[in-house]
Parts: C-alpha cells; structure tokens; sequence
C-alpha cells in the first residue's frame, strides 16, 4: 500500500476515443484473453494509485461495461470511477480535462495511461513515483530518445491542463517544463506501443 505523498496519487485511463482509424470500437476489440483496454487497465491497477478513473466518451456503453468486467475479475472494483466525457468530440484534451476535474481535492497527482497502450510495463509507475520530488510537475519514461507512457502528472499542473484545447494531452506542455520535466531511462519500448489500426493488433 502506498503510504505518504504516493497514497494521494490517482491514476485515469484516458478511453473516450471513438477509433477512427481502427474503424471503430478499437478499446474493445480482441486482445490476448480480452479486449484491448484490458492492457492499460492492467498497468493503471498496478499503479501506486488509490483509484483507476476511466474517461469514457465513444462508445461509451461498451467501454464502462468492459472497464467494470475487468475491475471485477481483478477483485478490484472498489478502486474503479467512470466518468463521461460529455465533449470527448473535441479531441483528447477533452477527456483527460474531464477525468483531471473528476478527482478528489486532495490529490497530489495522476497518473495518465492511454486506453491504446496495452503493453506498459507494470513496474514503471512505482519508479515514477519514486521520481515525483517538490520540484518536479511531471514524470515520464524516456526510451533512447523517445518520451513513452504512462505521464505522472503534479497537481501543481492541473490549472494549466484545464485550458488545453484540441486533440493533443498534456505533451506540449511538457515541452514547456524545462527541469521540472523528470525523465525515467527504460531500455522497455513497451511504453511506446500503441494500436491505431487493426494490423497494429498483431505487434501488440
């Protein structure tokens, strides 16, 4: 159990997409023993988190349903939030500002999976945790070069993720962060796998 600071973090799963390129419902297409949100339902539960709240938006019915089924079997249940976002239309900003406004008052910050990775390392949130100090807004995992998932974000930020618009997350702003940006080295390239479109079911 997370004690302290980590005992006040949340974790979302960003889920509201509608899957345009995927042709539709891409979160509850077939993967491994389930559907393809299952695998960043797996790595938010094992986050150092009190609750996992899923933004939902298309296909909202049958994303919830598949959300709670998975909480379920996990005998996780009691740590499970749905909340809809009523604007999810207007791009991925939508959604993590609504799940961002849906926590409680005292968090001190949230871990943002998206619903299309399903292969994040289960281990990375705990060290990004380790890695959130009173001088770091955010913590992400770098690979080589390349800035992966999931994004452990300070609440000292949310003022500014409230005024994010369009279909990009919190990466610009990111951008901006300078040394306040903590970065975790993984050799994983599992936190860089994403799904967009059917064929990409198969490196998945």
């Amino acid at each position: 159990m997370a004690t302290g600071v980590e005992a006040r973090f949340e974790a979302l799963v960003l889920a509201a997409g509608v899957g345009l390129r995927f042709g539709g419902a891409k979160l509850l297409a077939p993967w491994r023993d389930g559907v393809l949100l299952d695998g960043a339902l797996t790595a938010a539960f094992a986050a150092p988190a009190r609750t996992v709240t899923v933004v939902t938006g298309g296909h909202a019915k049958g994303v919830s349903a598949a959300a709670s089924a998975f909480a379920a079997r996990a005998g996780q249940a009691g740590r499970l939030r749905l909340v809809h976002a009523e604007d999810h239309e207007q791009g991925l900003s939508a959604s993590l500002k609504a799940g961002i406004a849906a926590l409680p008052a005292d968090v001190a910050g949230a871990f943002v999976f998206l619903g299309d990775m399903p292969r994040i390392p289960i281990r990375l949130s705990a060290r990004l945790a380790e890695a959130m100090g009173d001088e770091v807004l955010a913590v992400a995992p770098l690979v080589g070069q390349q800035r992966g998932h999931p994004v452990l974000l300070s609440a000292a930020l949310f003022p500014k993720i409230a005024a994010l618009t369009g279909d990009a997350g919190a990466g610009a702003l990111l951008k901006t962060l300078g040394s306040g940006l903590a970065l975790v080295s993984t050799d994983d390239r599992d936190c860089l796998i994403d799904v967009d479109r059917p064929e990409d079911l198969a490196g998945a």
